[in-house]
């Protein structure tokens, strides 16, 4: 069992002390451990009426970065100190974005605002603006039925900037790699990162140097085809044989090649469809969207 500052014991005398100082159903709450772990506290708090959230020292800007997504109405209960005792204070995260959190505690957060709903193909309008030129929602939320991830799975992101924010919140117990080619790209990614409090995405230049041997096996790989493809599946192929893929292209060559590229590669093609998304605009107009081309593959059981 991984080892944490808050053990079995601990966390059940917090839950008893907050049961005691205030009117919470404990059976409501989501309990998040953010120590010493890559753990995503504000999309927690984003879906989550009540989280309860053990902590260590060393988060000085906790606060300011909930204020800066939008959280500044949210309700922080907590006390002074590191023990589950004394009087139990409460102000709102707005009142709270010069303090930082200097010991080891447990906070409760209300937000009442939660979007308790499952969120798959977030608003364009939420990531944000730079070199990137996001997917429509439609096709994203397609993207993620495919990946079909689960809550530890690690995945592998190669220019696909927007996936990588959603599989970050979808597996927040496992690990994101996000391989951004062109700077200005990866530029945007970490705006990304900072803007959704993502903390389980790790950003890459390429696949090159043997990069992917230092991070988490890859489960899952999502590419944006390129004629690069090939090669970016070989290099994963190499770490994890059993990796499954799903490939996006609007190039028709990358299409064509890829029959041949899984074949060699000992790859069985499990699904292929072409999404097509058409919206009526407030002029009642039909607005196309790209319509990619949509590859799942992976190596045959034996």
């Amino acid at each position: 069992m991984e080892q944490t500052l808050f053990t079995n014991e601990v966390i059940l005398a917090w839950l008893h002390y907050f049961s005691e100082n205030m009117d919470i159903n404990l059976a409501e709450l989501k309990m998040l451990d953010i120590t010493g772990r890559n753990k995503n506290l504000i999309p927690t708090i984003m879906t989550h009426r009540a989280v309860l959230v053990f902590t260590d020292a060393g988060h000085p800007d906790i606060f300011y970065d909930m204020w800066n997504a939008e959280l500044g109405d949210c309700v922080i209960w907590y006390n002074e100190g590191s023990d589950p005792k004394g009087e139990m204070k409460h102000d709102r995260v707005a009142e709270m974005i010069n303090r930082g959190i200097n010991a080891s505690a447990a906070m409760l957060v209300l937000n009442p605002n939660a979007a308790t709903n499952y969120q798959i193909g977030i608003e364009n309008s939420r990531f944000s603006p730079g070199s990137v030129q996001y997917v429509c929602r439609e096709v994203r939320a397609i993207i993620m039925n495919k990946l079909n991830l689960g809550d530890r799975d690690n995945i592998c992101i190669i220019s696909g900037e927007s996936i990588a924010v959603e599989a970050a919140i979808a597996a927040p117990e496992g690990c994101v790699v996000a391989v951004e080619y062109d700077r200005k790209d990866r530029t945007t990614m970490q705006c990304n990162i900072d803007k959704f409090g993502l903390n389980n995405v790790v950003i890459v230049d390429s696949l090159d140097n043997g990069i992917l041997h230092g991070l988490p096996v890859p489960d899952i790989a999502f590419i944006v085809g390129s004629p690069r493809v090939g090669s970016e599946i070989k290099k994963l192929l190499q770490v994890n044989p059993a990796v499954r893929f799903v490939i996006y292209t609007l190039d028709f060559d990358v299409l064509t090649s890829l029959p041949g590229i899984l074949r060699d590669n000992d790859l069985e093609r499990t699904d292929l469809i072409r999404v097509e998304v058409i919206r009526v605009n407030s002029k009642k107009m039909m607005e196309p969207f790209p319509s990619p081309w949509l590859i799942s593959a992976k190596r045959a059981m034996e």
